[in-house]
């Protein structure tokens, strides 16, 4: 009875251990793959118009600057060329998405 206990237990554990080498093979694996493939970062980067490619952001820039010298050149009254001022700094990321973006 005892022998049989003991093939048994023997026979368990050599299953377990097998189990055991399986999982470890399987993590090492994923682990493996973890350090492979990049990982992708979802959300927002940090930046300004980071949707934007490198010409794009040069695009709006140039424009946002050629916009501020005109009304600082044509413009005479010092409280309409800071309002407008203003409101071309604070429009020009609504406006971007506006125009740039993507969605339909």
């Amino acid at each position: 009875m005892s022998k049989e206990r003991a093939k048994r237990r023997a026979l368990l554990e050599a299953e377990r251990a097998e189990r055991m080498r399986r999982h470890e093979r399987k993590r090492a694996r994923r682990a493996a793959m973890r350090r492979l493939v990049p990982k992708v970062r979802v959300g927002r980067t940090g930046k300004l118009f980071a949707r934007r490619s490198r010409a794009q952001r040069a695009v709006i820039l140039t424009i946002v600057l050629v916009v501020l010298a005109l009304v600082w050149l044509l413009i005479d009254s010092w409280p309409a060329r800071i309002g407008i001022s203003a409101i071309v700094i604070v429009a020009t990321p609504a406006l971007t998405v506006l125009v740039l973006d993507r969605r339909i």
